[in-house]
């Protein structure tokens, strides 16, 4: 196990990191905004599921094979980017009354979590952002470094989840008085499919 003091500055280190918004709370704010709370919350927990995913493959040393190459990176990246993409497309040409049919179901909710879950696991950033950080603060001569690697990375997990979810609950917030409007809908359903888009470009555009 890390010691105290290490412990100490991976959170501050880690919630320094997870206060800046990135692709994953902007997200969790889009589902916020467009479909609630609930949905956010879902979001939240359908992505660190993924982060657990990330965790795993770091502690077990399979971070490390994909980091090693580049077609494993490219292949994952670019799986990552069309599922992106297919997201962002189905909402810009969704309609209205496909939406809310599909806002009924008890089904989306399943499909939030699991939508949040891919595209975390489904880029390969984080899993070179956990391999890349989380040994840092490992001590080998405290023990096995795999394990200390999970502690952290759970340890991660929970203070990610209290961050994004309160960005999921600050955006809920600020969309319940314009929910009702057919207009604002449409374009918050537009603005999904940007940053559906938006996402894809960007991990187009990082260097692997």
């Amino acid at each position: 196990m890390p010691d105290i003091s290490a412990l100490a500055i991976f959170c501050a280190v880690t919630l320094g990191l997870l206060l800046v918004p990135g692709p994953a709370v902007l997200y969790i704010v889009t589902r916020s905004v467009s479909q609630g709370r609930a949905a956010g919350l879902i979001s939240v927990l359908g992505v660190h599921a993924g982060s657990l995913v990330h965790v795993a493959a770091a502690a077990l040393g399979i971070s490390a094979l994909l980091a090693a190459s580049a077609t494993a990176f490219t292949v994952v990246k670019y799986v990552g980017v069309a599922y992106l993409i297919w997201l962002g497309l189905r909402k810009l040409i969704r309609r209205e009354e496909a939406e809310e049919a599909i806002e009924l179901r008890v089904q989306s909710k399943r499909r939030l979590f699991w939508e949040g879950f891919v595209v975390n696991v489904l880029n390969p950033k984080t899993a070179i952002f956990f391999l890349a950080f989380l040994p840092q603060f490992t001590n080998p001569a405290a023990g096995p470094v795999g394990p200390q690697i999970l502690v952290l990375g759970l340890l991660w997990m929970a203070l990610g989840m209290s961050t994004d979810g309160t960005y999921a609950m600050l955006a809920s917030a600020l969309a319940g008085r314009v929910r009702r409007s057919a207009r604002i809908r449409r374009r918050l359903d537009v603005g999904s499919g940007v940053v559906y888009l938006g996402l894809a470009a960007w991990l187009t555009a990082e260097k692997t």
